[in-house]
């Protein structure tokens, strides 16, 4: 079960909120929805995703040894002159 945000238990905050609420000179508390999917992708996952994706290759990159980054450029030009390409 989630909890509830800790709130101001003091009388005069809780009725002063109300009031700022009930003139619309307030903000109202936010509800907590549940993300709208974006072609069935929640954006939140997408985002946390996408961060990761950008520092991948170059985190990748610097761990290679010359031999290994030798070794993959290799079968990359290999791959591509199969293709025909």
């Amino acid at each position: 079960m989630a909890r509830k945000k800790k709130r101001d238990y003091d009388f005069s905050v809780t009725a002063y909120r109300v009031v700022q609420e009930a003139t619309g000179q307030g903000e109202p508390e936010a509800k907590q929805t549940k993300p709208e999917l974006i072609d069935g992708k929640n954006p939140h996952a997408v985002a946390l995703g996408r961060l990761g994706g950008l520092k991948g290759g170059k985190a990748r990159a610097s761990k290679l040894t010359p031999d290994q980054r030798k070794e993959i450029a290799k079968k990359a030009a290999e791959s591509r002159w199969k293709r025909g390409s």
